[in-house]
């Protein structure tokens, strides 16, 4: 067995699948599958495109519900939990804040430029049921930019199961999962992004099972008089979430791992660390001030 390694762009990403495999060819089709898998989800839920099920909904909204399939009332019913399991902080119609946020100019919108889009943010309004989602007021959006690359990355993971295809790895730019440990029962060896330093890791980690994501303040950001804004957004203010550079876990799943990770971060340092602790999830973080609180076991 060896190991062999496949790029691929998705999800605005560079992103790799890693396959054990007796020959080139057998790797080759493996990783297939599961690239394969990652752009039906890329096609089906991106905002970016006009004919996916995201933007269809978004132009229906404050008209008549949308018919949807039951892939995306699991999905949504998903996002539902974790808006109640955060008290809000995880809000899949929060979306529409990047419209005052343009993350390639360095200027922090004024209130008056966040006080209509708070007022389209609100999962609490969604319509939802297992065969229809309806946004009752024109203007509000929903986006999957919070789970729908960690849902691909189980999703691929799955195809690659379902093929008998029991050690490999798929990365979607730094979320990851594997199908098994590797030949020997040898956990897979992944490198944390550091949140300052390009290109360097903070740790690297042992994976076995399951998964790994991370949310960060470095992915998308502007400095304004010394003080970082990032693109996780907090639904209840407009503003950036403050107290955590980044926030790693490990978990079930990649949609588990990286929806928790997002939640740590808008919760802020210590309620965000309680809130890693009682899921249960070893994980990393990077504090504000760039100490490293590491409860992964290692």
């Amino acid at each position: 067995m060896s190991l062999y390694s496949f790029e691929f762009p998705a999800m605005a990403a560079e992103n790799e699948v890693q396959v054990h495999a007796s020959s080139v060819e057998r790797a080759r089709v493996a990783a297939a599958l599961a690239i394969d898998e990652v752009r039906r989800i890329e096609a089906k839920y991106s905002r970016f495109r006009p004919d996916s099920v995201v933007s269809k909904v978004n132009a229906a909204a404050g008209g008549e519900a949308v018919v949807i399939d039951e892939e995306t009332a699991r999905l949504l019913a998903y996002a539902g939990q974790c808006h109640r399991h955060s008290g809000g902080l995880f809000d899949a119609t929060s979306g529409v804040l990047r419209r005052a946020w343009d993350f390639k100019q360095a200027r922090v919108p004024a209130e008056a430029e966040l006080a209509p889009l708070l007022a389209l943010v609100g999962w609490d309004r969604v319509e939802l049921t297992v065969r229809t989602v309806r946004l009752p007021v024109a203007g509000m959006e929903l986006d999957f930019g919070g789970f729908g690359k960690e849902y691909a990355v189980d999703r691929a993971v799955a195809v690659l199961l379902q093929n008998s295809v029991e050690c490999a790895l798929v990365n979607l730019a730094g979320d990851l999962a594997i199908t098994g440990p590797q030949p020997g029962g040898l956990p897979w060896r992944v490198g944390v992004q550091h949140p300052r330093r390009k290109g360097a890791v903070v740790a690297t980690l042992d994976v076995a099972s399951g998964a790994l994501a991370t949310s960060g303040d470095y992915e998308r950001f502007i400095e304004v008089n010394g003080v970082r804004h990032c693109h996780v957004l907090d639904p209840r203010t407009g503003h950036s979430a403050r107290g955590l550079q980044s926030a790693t876990a490990i978990g079930p799943s990649c949609l588990v791992a990286g929806t928790a990770t997002t939640i740590a971060m808008l919760k802020g340092r210590d309620a965000g660390l309680a809130w890693l602790e009682e899921l249960g999830l070893a994980h990393l973080c990077v504090l504000e001030d760039g100490r490293v609180v590491d409860r992964t076991g290692g």
